[in-house]
């Protein structure tokens, strides 16, 4: 479906937290009527429709994923099988029929709970603004095997966590600078840079709005079984703390988020690590 340079314009208008839901309906509507492009009157027919009728589209919650399982050369290792198992947590919290409990009268989509998955630091799909922001992370570390003093880690290191030592032959990592991206081990020819530990980092009670925030961080770095718990924990953090539909930013605490680290203590693959 192609679109003219006035309904991309309007498009981009869109908040972003539904452009692509937005965006897909407005194709479909135009396919439906027999169009093959897309003008500014087909995107401000389906903006009106999509705005009144807003209240049927919203289901409780927003999952997004970054584009990184397409074939994004950053991500970090597969987590299909993570996200769907999120994606059915949150079907299974019935997160709409909780907030038509509220008695909220006009139920729209800031109101939803938002996760997102990124597969790498880079994080494309937003996670320090999110509810629930899920990082993937692969922690290097030195093996046995000798390097070669050939700098590739040193130039890949975008955080400059990675220098030679003295003697030219040997990485030193920077733990303080070390955002868990992988990239260093990747490009390490002799395989001296090896995985430490590789999962996901966690992000908590990021948000827009008014009063804008960026997320929490649950220290340290945690394996998938982890993370579904760690979600469904703060499901339940948000259905005890609710009465109005807040966003989980407000309602979350640092004390929340020390009891959640204190409690998935036992499984975290990087102890006293936090970005």
């Amino acid at each position: 479906m192609k679109w003219t340079p006035e309904a991309e314009a309007a498009i981009q208008k869109v908040p972003f937290f539904v452009r692509k839901r937005v965006r897909a309906r407005v194709a479909e509507e135009a396919r439906q009527t027999g169009k093959s492009i897309v003008t500014l009157a087909e995107v401000k027919a389906s903006q009106k429709r999509f705005l009144s009728g807003m209240a049927a589209e919203v289901k409780g919650y927003q999952f997004d994923v970054c584009f990184g399982p397409s074939g994004c050369p950053h991500q970090i290792g597969t987590s299909e099988a993570l996200a769907e198992r999120i994606e059915q947590v949150l079907k299974s919290a019935d997160l709409l029929a909780f907030l038509k409990s509220k008695g909220i009268a006009n139920l729209k989509f800031h109101h939803e709970l938002r996760v997102t998955m990124a597969h790498c630091p880079n994080a494309c799909s937003q996670p320090q603004i999110k509810d629930i922001g899920i990082i993937a992370a692969a922690l290097p570390a030195i093996g046995d095997e000798a390097c070669s003093g050939c700098e590739a880690c040193v130039t890949t290191c975008r955080e400059a966590a990675i220098r030679l030592g003295p003697d030219g032959a040997q990485p030193v990592l920077s733990d303080d600078r070390c955002v868990a991206c992988g990239q260093c081990i990747a490009v390490c020819p002799t395989g001296t840079l090896i995985k430490a530990s590789s999962g996901f980092r966690v992000q908590l009670g990021g948000k827009l709005g008014r009063h804008p925030q960026l997320a929490m961080e649950l220290p340290g770095i945690y394996p998938e079984t982890a993370v579904i718990d760690v979600v469904a924990d703060c499901i339940d953090i948000y259905k005890a703390k609710s009465r109005h539909g807040e966003r989980f930013g407000e309602l979350i605490t640092t004390q929340d988020i020390e009891q959640l680290a204190r409690r998935y203590a036992e499984v975290n693959l990087a102890p006293g690590k936090r970005f």
